[in-house]
């Protein structure tokens, strides 16, 4: 409990006017001295009592694209057989507060109140703990309590609308195979996962669910199915910081069209990330997860290669701007003989062009970009 800075200025108004009545010998200044303690003393009393009520939180949804409506539904409810004065809500969103002003409550009623949440920009943002703050009615003294968890809000790469990318072509031919890579059966055990619904009791690996104590299953994949591939150039000063969110979307838009169609996708960054997925939904979903706290990291070495874990026929897509679209020898590592590579420019400089060979798009904008890869997709 503290005084807030009204309740402040009146204790120093106070001590000033007590102190000038014993000094100039008038009892009306010392009266209003201690009419003003008094005064304080009284707010203190009153915002003392701890606000007695149950609150509840709930966000909705708790992944939203960047700029699309996130809302909070708060619910309180008085417990007590009494009147319950009213109080104000405070929720810390990231680096924010939303104030929300709780009503009087009659006994065992309860009331619901909705505020919006911050989503301009991509991250993943905590929202809590909430802080419960009463104060007297002169707002003099106040007192604050946390109730609720804190809550994560996933902020979303803004996507657009794409076409997902034919990827590969197929292993076979009438005369022989197509690629001279061996071909492996769907046998290939790439890891142990818990259980998610939807996967196959007879996948159930009984050692690992022992040893955890969760349900565990195997997880195969064929090495040598067609993979879809977007490599984020994230080093620190290749892209702008407007360029480097353009570049987010434009990952954001191809992984979450290709995992979502079902097809074998993966996500890489020069920092480091890479994450491999069979596809799906909720495959896509961890992709912008994952995309939600990328940032640029230090100025390291050159982009390691893509190669590993795939089979011929493979599409790559390595998002970067400005001189690194046009460096041969980072490009040549950047996948297998018969991948499909294509760089997408999102910062075209004059005097940087890729080498002979490989497929460029060039735009300054995510929207730009992906418009440009859809109308290639459907030639």
């Amino acid at each position: 409990m503290r005084l807030t800075g009204r309740g402040a200025g009146l204790l120093v108004a106070a001590v000033l006017l007590y102190a000038a009545g014993e000094v100039l010998g008038y009892a009306f200044l010392r009266a209003l001295g201690g009419a003003a303690a008094g005064a304080l003393l009284a707010a203190l009393a009153a915002a003392a009592r701890p606000a007695r009520v149950t609150v509840s939180r709930e966000l909705y949804p708790d992944r939203v694209e960047c700029g699309q409506p996130a809302l909070a539904r708060l619910q309180v409810g008085n417990p007590a057989a009494a009147r319950h004065p009213a109080f104000t809500a405070k929720d810390l969103v990231g680096d924010t507060h939303v104030e929300v002003g709780v009503r009087p409550l009659t006994a065992h009623a309860s009331a619901t109140y909705h505020y919006q949440l911050p989503t301009s920009r991509r991250g993943r943002v905590t929202v809590g703990p909430l802080a419960l703050e009463r104060r007297d009615p002169l707002g003099l003294a106040r007192r604050r309590m946390s109730a609720g968890d804190a809550l994560t809000l996933w902020v979303h790469p803004r996507r657009h609308p794409v076409w997902p990318a034919s990827l590969g072509w197929p292993r076979h031919h009438h005369e022989g195979a197509a690629l001279a890579a061996p071909l492996h059966g769907s046998t290939d055990l790439r890891s142990i996962r818990e259980y998610t619904v939807g996967d196959e009791l007879r996948h159930v690996h009984w050692k690992a669910m022992a040893r955890t104590g969760s349900l565990m299953v195997r997880e195969y994949v064929d090495p040598a199915q067609p993979r879809f591939t977007v490599l984020i150039d994230n080093r620190a000063g290749i892209l702008p910081a407007a360029a480097f969110e353009a570049a987010v979307e434009v990952a954001a838009s191809l992984v979450f069209a290709a995992a979502e169609a079902g097809h074998r996708t993966r996500l890489r960054t020069t920092g480091g990330l890479d994450r491999d997925t069979a596809g799906g939904l909720l495959a896509a979903r961890e992709m912008l997860d994952r995309l939600c706290e990328l940032g640029q990291g230090s100025a390291g070495p050159p982009v390691a290669p893509t190669r590993g874990g795939g089979g011929g026929g493979d599409a790559i897509v390595f998002v970067s701007g400005g001189s690194a679209t046009s460096d041969a020898a980072l490009l040549a590592g950047l996948g297998a003989p018969d991948a499909r590579l294509t760089v997408i420019d999102v910062c075209p400089q004059d005097g940087h062009r890729p080498p002979g060979g490989v497929r460029i798009i060039r735009a300054a904008t995510a929207a730009e970009a992906v418009q440009a890869w859809n109308l290639r997709a459907v030639r």
